[in-house]
């Protein structure tokens, strides 16, 4: 687990660093880009219910305007670990990485609707009995950015899909809940 937690930290930082390269090239077009940081939660539905009661992780998420204010591009990373059931005891925890990119609308003031897509990698896939490393992943949500002085609160809702992990089985799906703090870069 710590090497996850280790990786993780990575992948934050070098996207804070690409993000402020990025920002240094040119900082007006660029002031309405915004970043979120925060935990996510979850409870598995379907068929991964069987295997697993709750996810817990954490992301990073890019907001950059695209058409005014009201329509962003969003970019997404970050880890979530499935615990598994415990009187499923040959059945480890699940970790993956998922990384999205997406629309985010506002069509009232700090209440948006987002929908994004990507891949989530499997990082313990031999432990699991999995055969895919990588499935497909897209990810509905509806969410309200509650604003604190110059930076906000985003909370939101999300249902998760992901393709099978495993060749024959059957997909594996969440409903997320995700707690970030957010500010202008």
């Amino acid at each position: 687990m710590k090497n996850f937690i280790k990786l993780f930290l990575t992948l934050v930082l070098i996207s804070q660093i690409t993000l402020n390269k990025a920002l240094a090239q040119n900082t007006k077009t660029n002031s309405g880009i915004r970043l979120s940081v925060g935990p996510e939660s979850g409870i598995p539905v379907g068929n991964m219910h069987d295997r697993y009661n709750w996810n817990l992780g954490g992301s990073v998420q890019v907001d950059v305007p695209i058409s005014g204010n009201p329509i962003y591009l969003t970019g997404l990373a970050g880890f979530n670990n499935f615990f598994s059931k415990n009187e499923l005891t040959n059945v480890p925890d699940l970790q993956i990485i998922p990384v999205k990119a997406g629309l985010k609308y506002f069509p009232l003031n700090n209440f948006y609707i987002q929908g994004q897509a990507g891949a989530s990698f499997l990082l313990d896939k031999a432990k699991n009995g999995y055969d895919n490393s990588t499935a497909f992943s897209y990810a509905p949500q509806v969410g309200y950015q509650f604003p604190v002085g110059s930076s906000y609160i985003d909370a939101s809702v999300k249902w998760e899909g992901n393709t099978k992990f495993k060749t024959g089985g059957t997909s594996n799906n969440f409903i997320g809940l995700r707690l970030a703090y957010g500010f202008g870069v």
